[in-house]
């Protein structure tokens, strides 16, 4: 039987986990930034737009919270291919994004749409979510 100073154990240690994965997280997006801005696809986020970086088979970020009527586009920084698939929408997986390349979608209605990288979603957790807020 667990006794409550194991369990606090196990507690601490599995939030130590969590702060040092977000840290990564932080530490990777910072990266992605960079690279972003170094190759970019030629295109600055325009007003209405998240760009969404696709590097080191992550989503960086991989949460966004946009207003309805926003666009959000996924660039690949890195040189094996991703895209962004609603799968659990009942989307057919796209085409996959090379380095540079990019994919868009504008947002309309208001709700969770999580998604994932085709190729690397199940075996890397390559996935991400975009929140669509209500009218504000």
């Amino acid at each position: 039987m667990m006794r409550w100073h194991d369990l606090i154990t196990v507690l601490a240690a599995l939030s130590a986990t969590a702060a040092a994965d977000a840290a990564d997280d932080v530490a990777l997006c910072a990266e992605a930034d960079a690279r972003y801005t170094k190759l970019g696809d030629g295109t600055p986020a325009q007003a209405g737009e998240v760009v969404v970086k696709m590097y080191k088979y992550r989503f960086c970020p991989s949460r966004v919270e946009i207003a309805p009527g926003t666009t959000v586009r996924w660039v690949n920084l890195e040189r094996t291919t991703h895209n962004a698939w609603f799968k659990d929408a009942g989307q057919i997986e796209p085409d996959r994004q090379f380095l540079g390349e990019s994919w868009s979608f504008t947002f309309s209605q208001p709700g969770e749409y999580p998604y994932l990288c085709g190729p690397h979603g199940q075996q890397e957790g390559m996935t991400g979510v975009v929140v669509v807020r209500g009218k504000e």
